[in-house]
């Protein structure tokens, strides 16, 4: 036992790790293709966010592990919402922005019922896997339209240019195969540990991947929303954690529907699931009501991930 606590360790430290360079080295290289800040912030830092989740989902899914990589994405939805938002707002009170209510929590929403949708079969297939990552192509597409045009949406990454104009592309290019590399052993470690715990602890593949794999695919989302909260840089906003969970969806659960179907259990369709549309659905007053998500919003949604937590055990 405790060597699968180690690996679960190290695999978080590697997948943070893997995170932070993935980003750090394909922002770098966009910038110097002179991409504009939207679309950097659009694709390259989204997916990059997401990352983790994809790798260890893909992984899972692989190894005849479907519990997990579903348990990854929808307990990742529910912890970037719940814990991730809870925590930040108690620190200090995050503002939302307009386009956040009319298009990102709508899109969330949408992406969310149609997994849902998908999933009464108990089934995961290809096809709806193609059908979830193209209408992400055309969300991103209509988005950076809409960006554009308006220019009121316009993702800041603070003299990212700059400094990355500085650095060599061969070591921008590093940053991305170092990223690759601890994203790729992190997520395996992480699925072995993890899989090692629930038999050692006799609980199912289900709980562990929601709980235990969920959280460490989230930490990134979480370490950088307290340092900003602490930092007060309010332009950490509700949107990337909404964009973060439409992207988990979309593209993680695409993507690895495409590579290998993903069977879903009846528990996780009339139970966890529940709990990611009831949270999705509880946001919208709050963003709506003040234009802001406070404290008491955040005393709630923490306790609404300690009690889910704790029914699932």
């Amino acid at each position: 036992m405790t060597i699968d606590i180690l690996w679960v360790v190290i695999g978080f430290i590697a997948l943070i790790g893997g995170g932070d360079f993935l980003v750090k080295g394909a922002v770098g290289v966009a910038a110097k293709a002179k991409l504009s800040r939207l679309v950097i912030g659009m694709t390259v830092v989204s997916f990059g966010t997401s990352a983790p989740e994809l790798l260890v989902s893909l992984n899972s899914a692989s190894q005849g592990l479907p519990e997990i990589a579903i348990g990854n994405v929808i307990g990742s939805n529910i912890a970037n919402i719940a814990l991730v938002l809870g925590v930040t707002v108690l620190i200090f009170p995050v503002p939302v922005a307009r386009n956040t209510i009319r298009f990102d929590w709508p899109m969330m929403m949408f992406a969310s019922l149609l997994f849902y949708f998908f999933a009464l079969n108990l089934t995961i297939d290809r096809w709806e896997g193609i059908v979830l990552f193209s209408l992400l192509v055309v969300f991103i597409v209509f988005i950076i339209h809409k960006s554009r045009k308006s220019e009121k949406r316009a993702i800041q990454l603070d003299g990212v240019e700059d400094s990355a104009q500085k650095i060599s592309l061969i070591k921008h290019l590093g940053f991305l195969l170092l990223g690759l590399i601890g994203l790729y052993f992190g997520s395996n470690w992480l699925v072995a540990g993890a899989t090692g715990l629930a038999e050692a602890f006799g609980l199912s593949k289900h709980v562990i991947g929601i709980t235990v794999v969920a959280f460490g695919t989230s930490v990134p989302e979480l370490a950088t929303s307290i340092v900003a909260a602490v930092k007060k840089e309010t332009d950490i906003s509700v949107g990337n954690l909404i964009g973060s969970n439409i992207f988990n969806i979309m593209i993680v659960l695409g993507l690895t529907s495409i590579v290998q179907p993903i069977e879903i259990g009846e528990g996780i369709l009339g139970w966890d699931m529940l709990w990611m549309l009831g949270i999705a659905i509880l946001l919208l007053p709050m963003i709506v009501i003040r234009k802001k998500v406070g404290r008491f919003s955040g005393v709630i949604l923490f306790l609404i991930y300690i009690a889910y937590i704790y029914l699932l055990f």
